[in-house]
């Protein structure tokens, strides 16, 4: 079974790019979402493995997505994917329940690296 992934980013480019890059290193069953409603919903609605969140988005940002999360009792394996690479925008995902933080853009070694520390690969 093809891993079910979730990209949520609010750029069209980001998610495409993105999708790019992972299907370039694993099968997956990928899902975009251009908004943190689009992503609360998704993730309600059936089981997703792992999700590649936008920090920064305008209607509301990847901390409202990773705080809604917390309420679900199964979560997907979260990875921030931002250009805000402040320490403390990265201390804060990981206590909302972030599996990592990586920078944009994203590397083809950095998206490997994750997804092997997070045993998808």
């Amino acid at each position: 079974m093809d891993l079910r992934v979730l990209i949520v980013d609010d750029s069209m480019t980001g998610r495409k790019l993105m999708k790019r890059a992972l299907l370039a290193s694993l099968s997956a069953d990928i899902t975009e979402a251009a908004s943190r409603e689009d992503a609360v919903e998704i993730c309600a609605s059936r089981p997703i493995d792992l999700m590649f969140l936008d920090l920064t988005m305008p209607d509301l940002t990847g901390y409202d997505v990773l705080t809604a999360l917390q309420t679900h009792d199964v979560r997907p394996v979260v990875v921030v994917v931002s250009g805000d690479v402040q320490t403390l925008a990265q201390e804060r995902v990981k206590a909302l329940g972030a599996f990592a933080f990586i920078k944009k853009p994203v590397t083809a070694a950095v998206l490997e690296g994750v997804l092997k520390d997070a045993r998808f690969l």
